[in-house]
């Protein structure tokens, strides 16, 4: 089956399948990142501006730019982060229009799996932070199984169509693990890295309140169930709603992981 398993860029459809989650885990990234206060801040692939208002919210910049190729997250941006410090501007990870080294920290959240060529989009985030500035890129834990939302997903559509598992995030993306992390962002010239987890709850309702956000057409899940025809979509659904983890009350409490990894540029 064909199906376009990189699908972003519909802010609404975004929120609710990934987007509640990832500001968790961007609030997070950003406290342990040691940045001063009155930073000029860069999040790239910043999406829906989950980095943004994070750094916003938890870092007293100076300044933060978010940029993404995206026209329709730019937009969704510039109307969900209103604070005055922020601006968005549509922009290529691997070709970033900011100058050298004048940025305190560059931040990717979920986003190097997505870029054609990961280690030039961390290149260029080492290219525009300052010497001794912060480079940061959190992904979610797909090879080791920690991203569970999804991992039942795949699970589920696996045991129905096996052709479905080169589709599967943990076959397509070689990063999200903490030593591919980490020699990503030394490849880069970076010093003092460190890769640690990230850990959330993610707690759905119900089945449905898990279910509706892969109706979304939103990323490689969303897309793959997209493109099947009823009667598999609706034998998909019903394979998850029997194995998932339903409590007495009907909500289904599973757990999240990123792995987060930092960096400094050398200082001169």
């Amino acid at each position: 089956m064909a199906v376009d398993a990189a699908v972003w860029g519909e802010g609404a459809a975004y929120e609710p399948y990934i987007g509640r989650w990832s500001r968790h885990v961007a609030a997070e990234c950003v406290r342990r990142l040691d940045v001063e206060p009155g930073g000029d801040w860069r999040d790239i692939g910043c999406g829906t501006g989950a980095v943004t208002q994070a750094v916003l919210d938890g870092a007293d910049p100076e300044r933060v730019v978010g940029a993404d190729p995206s026209d329709a997250y730019v937009r969704y941006a510039r109307r969900h982060v209103t604070d005055a410090r922020a601006r968005f501007v549509r922009a290529d990870a691997m070709g970033l229009p900011f100058p050298d080294g004048r940025a305190s920290a560059a931040v990717s959240g979920l986003v190097l799996n997505f870029v054609p060529v990961p280690e030039r989009a961390v290149a260029e985030m080492a290219r525009i932070v300052r010497p001794g500035g912060t480079v940061a890129a959190y992904l979610w834990d797909y090879t080791q199984g920690g991203m569970q939302l999804i991992r039942h997903f795949w699970e589920a559509a696996v045991s129905l169509d096996a052709g479905s598992r080169e589709l599967d995030e943990a076959v397509r993306f070689p990063w999200c693990a903490p030593g591919p992390l980490e020699e990503l962002l030394r490849s880069a010239g970076m010093t003092d890295v460190a890769v640690d987890e990230i850990r959330i709850p993610t707690r759905f309702r119900d089945f449905d309140d898990y279910w509706a956000p892969f109706l979304g057409g939103q990323g490689p899940a969303p897309s793959y169930l997209a493109a099947l025809p009823p009667e598999r979509h609706d034998a998909l659904r019903e394979r998850l709603r029997a194995r998932l983890p339903v409590e007495a009350d009907g909500s289904i409490a599973l757990t999240a992981r990123a792995w987060n990894g930092r960096g400094r540029r050398p200082a001169r």
